[in-house]
């Protein structure tokens, strides 16, 4: 008898995933991310063919390789009939049900929440039901957030998100498999989740959303809504009009003095190798935003909408795996780029050059004791760049407090005084120290794990 496999096509910097389901012949492919190269491949390897491609719901946290992908496999493209798309589409709704092979089947259920019309999928092989595609409706112990659409509709769509987990919980047996798109580190999750795979009946057991009652989930869940990237406002628009084909053909190369030029002219000129290489040394006046973290979500965050972006990596390879990150969240095009050393970036000009000093929590808790170790100096301020909800959940006392977001417009509100800069991990205190050195600011970046303040003998407010 045929079986349905499930290929899974992670996006971990972007904190999703999407899918191939296939049964050895035909394929279907769910929320492809933009850069469609992944899946076609993926579909070449299996020797099977795409013929229908579905949305769960029109993204918020990227551009949609759905279209594209459709148009390039002649595949049947699959969108909730209710959402007002500037493009064909074979419209979808409650209850239909759509024969990708002769031996897999997909029926559309209507799941609200995470948007008004989005739709949840199961998918039937000869058996039965094995599973369902979720997209941001039910996710690995928690659900997909409520507030993308406005703050006005967050407590309505959270009841209805309440409804649609608890119909999929009674449609589907205990052992049926989900398969979301969000809840991998999306901020289009409400929550996260370590869990690697799950079912409905395991989600029965440890979700809120299936244990608790609509008034109770509700208010859990809009308590624990924390801001999202400012660059999902761009991204709903570009999926309804329909996105364009992305452009991966490599960024023009920059030369020293252009290099110099934009840095001079203040733009963002985007280091993109480790944080710990760009502390050790780095081009003046450039920002540290690794490739080996979030990249994307966070540059994409900060920088101004269609603002120039000047990349700068150790190796081409480096510099076009940032430009396909960048892509997928539609900063389509670099003004410019550049592959090699810091110093070759200064062309051996020293004056141009820069380092960042590097600290533990152990260091700052021995500074603020005066006891600072000789290499550092004195802690005048601790700036803290982390959610509000971390923020809230416990910080170090005397603080200060402005969200890694919020920094290139509140640089002004940090205090004077050698700044010693933390977050969660250290990779956004890694970017918020390279615009404070950027402001001309004597920074020092505590790359060290929060975990570890404590231990250290910081003392603790907001607990």
């Amino acid at each position: 008898m045929p079986t349905i496999h499930i290929e899974v096509v992670e996006t971990s910097s972007l904190g999703d995933r999407s899918y191939l389901a296939h049964d050895g012949r035909d394929a279907l492919v769910v929320d492809p991310q933009r850069d469609i190269d992944r899946f076609l491949a993926l579909a070449g390897r299996l020797d099977v063919r795409i013929t229908h491609v579905a949305e769960t719901h029109v993204h918020n946290d990227y551009v949609s390789g759905g279209l594209a992908l459709a148009r390039a496999t002649g595949a049947a493209y699959l969108v909730a009939a209710a959402d007002d798309v500037k493009f064909d589409r074979v419209n979808v709704a409650d209850g239909d049900e759509i024969a990708v092979s002769e031996t897999m089947r997909v029926r559309a259920v209507a799941t609200p929440g995470h948007t008004f019309n989005h739709l949840s999928y199961i998918v039937s092989g000869p058996a039965g039901p094995e599973g369902v595609f979720t997209g941001g409706s039910l996710l690995f112990g928690t659900t997909g957030r409520t507030d993308l659409l406005g703050p006005e509709h967050a407590h309505p769509l959270a009841h209805r998100q309440h409804m649609s987990a608890r119909r999929l919980a009674d449609l589907l047996p205990d052992g049926a498999h989900i398969w979301p798109t969000h809840g991998f580190g999306s901020f289009c999750s409400a929550g996260q989740s370590d869990a690697t795979a799950s079912t409905i009946g395991q989600e029965k057991r440890a979700n809120p959303v299936l244990r608790l009652e609509a008034d109770d989930f509700v208010t859990q869940t809009l308590d624990g809504l924390d801001a999202y990237p400012a660059y999902y406002a761009h991204m709903g628009v570009r999926n309804t009009a329909g996105p364009d084909l992305i452009d991966l053909t490599p960024a023009r190369t920059a030369d020293a003095a252009e290099l110099h030029e934009r840095v001079t002219a203040g733009e963002w000129v985007v280091d993109l190798r480790s944080r710990k290489a760009f502390a050790q040394r780095h081009l003046a006046g450039t920002l540290s935003f690794g490739l080996d973290g979030p990249m994307s979500t966070w540059l994409g965050w900060m920088a101004d909408w269609d603002a120039p972006l000047t990349l700068l990596g150790e190796s081409r390879e480096q510099v076009a795996a940032a430009q396909r990150e960048l892509a997928r969240i539609g900063i389509d095009r670099p003004a410019a780029a550049a592959s090699g050393t810091p110093r070759e970036w200064a062309a051996g000009d020293a004056t141009r050059l820069g380092e960042l000093a590097v600290a533990s929590f152990a260091d700052l808790a021995a500074a603020r004791a005066g006891n600072a170790p000789g290499h550092l100096p004195a802690a005048d301020v601790v700036l803290d760049v982390r959610l509000r909800g971390e923020w809230q959940a416990g910080h170090i006392d005397g603080a200060v407090h402005v969200p890694l977001p919020d920094l290139p417009h509140r640089l002004h509100e940090v205090p004077d005084g050698t700044v010693w800069v933390h977050c969660g991990a250290g990779y956004r205190a890694a970017a918020a120290s390279s615009l404070l050195r950027r402001a001309g600011r004597r920074v020092v970046h505590i790359d060290d794990a929060f975990g570890n303040a404590e231990d250290a003998g910081l003392h603790f407010a907001g607990h």
